[in-house]
C-alpha cells in the first residue's frame, strides 16, 4: 500500500510503500489489550502497604492471664481485633511487572500501527525539524496536517531538539524516537505522524 508523503507544510513531496505485513495487520483487540495492560503494570509502583503486626509500635507484653479472667485469650495488643492494631492479608510493596513474549509484543506493535493506518488516522511527513524554537509555528503547522487534537509523532533514532521543544508544550502531543514507540502511546492519541525516517526504520524492526 501507498501513502503520500508531505512536509510541514501540508505539500505532497513524494509517496511511500508501506509493508503489509507491518502496517496491514487484522485488528486484533485482544493483543492490543494484552500489551496495555502489560506496559500499565510495568509503570505501577507497587509501593501501596499496610502495618502487619511487627511494624506496630507497643508493647509485646500479654494483656492479661491466659485463664481465670473470663475473657477470650489474648497475646498481644498489636493484633488486628484491637484499635491500632495491625490488618490483615493487606497489600505489601511489590512488582507487578510480569513477562510477555517477544513475538506478542512485536505483533501487538503492528496491529497498532495497522490500526492507526486503516483508520486513516496515519501521515507521513518527510522530516521532523525545525529551525528554532517556535511553538506557534509547529502548532499552525500540526494543524494544517489536520493532526492537532491529539497527536502522537514517531521520527528516527535522533530526534531533531529544535522540534521537540518547539511542540513540548502543545497539549495532547507527543514526540518519540522510533525505538520508544509503543502500543499505548500509539493508541491513546487520535493520530498518528510518523517521519519516513521513522517508517524505515520500524518496517525493518518489524518484518
Amino acid at each position: 500500500m501507498k501513502l503520500p508523503i508531505k512536509n510541514l507544510q501540508n505539500k505532497v513531496v513524494g509517496e511511500i510503500e508501506l509493508q503489509q505485513d507491518v502496517f496491514g495487520c487484522d485488528v486484533r483487540q485482544d493483543l492490543l489489550a494484552r500489551a496495555i495492560h502489560w506496559q500499565l503494570s510495568k509503570r505501577r509502583s507497587g509501593n501501596h502497604k499496610t502495618k502487619g503486626i511487627s511494624d506496630i509500635s507497643g508493647t509485646t507484653k500479654k494483656p492479661w492471664a491466659q485463664k481465670g479472667t473470663g475473657r477470650a485469650r489474648q497475646g498481644s495488643l498489636r493484633s488486628p481485633q484491637f484499635r491500632k492494631g495491625a490488618v490483615i492479608f493487606g497489600p505489601v510493596v511489590r512488582s507487578h511487572e510480569y513477562d510477555l513474549p517477544k513475538k506478542v509484543r512485536a505483533q501487538a506493535l503492528r496491529v497498532a500501527l495497522s490500526a492507526k493506518q486503516a483508520e486513516g488516522k496515519l501521515i507521513v511527513i518527510d522530516t521532523a525539524k525545525a529551525d528554532g524554537i517556535k511553538t506557534k509555528a509547529m502548532a499552525t503547522a500540526l494543524k494544517g496536517l489536520g493532526a492537532n487534537d491529539s497527536v502522537l509523532i514517531i521520527d528516527g533514532a535522533n530526534l531533531d531538539k529544535n522540534f521537540a521543544l518547539s511542540v513540548r508544550n502543545i497539549k495532547h502531543v507527543d514526540v518519540l524516537p522510533e525505538q520508544g514507540a509503543n502500543v499505548y502511546d500509539i493508541i491513546r492519541r487520535d493520530t498518528l505522524v510518523l517521519t519516513k525516517n521513522a517508517v524505515e526504520q520500524l518496517t525493518e524492526r518489524l518484518k
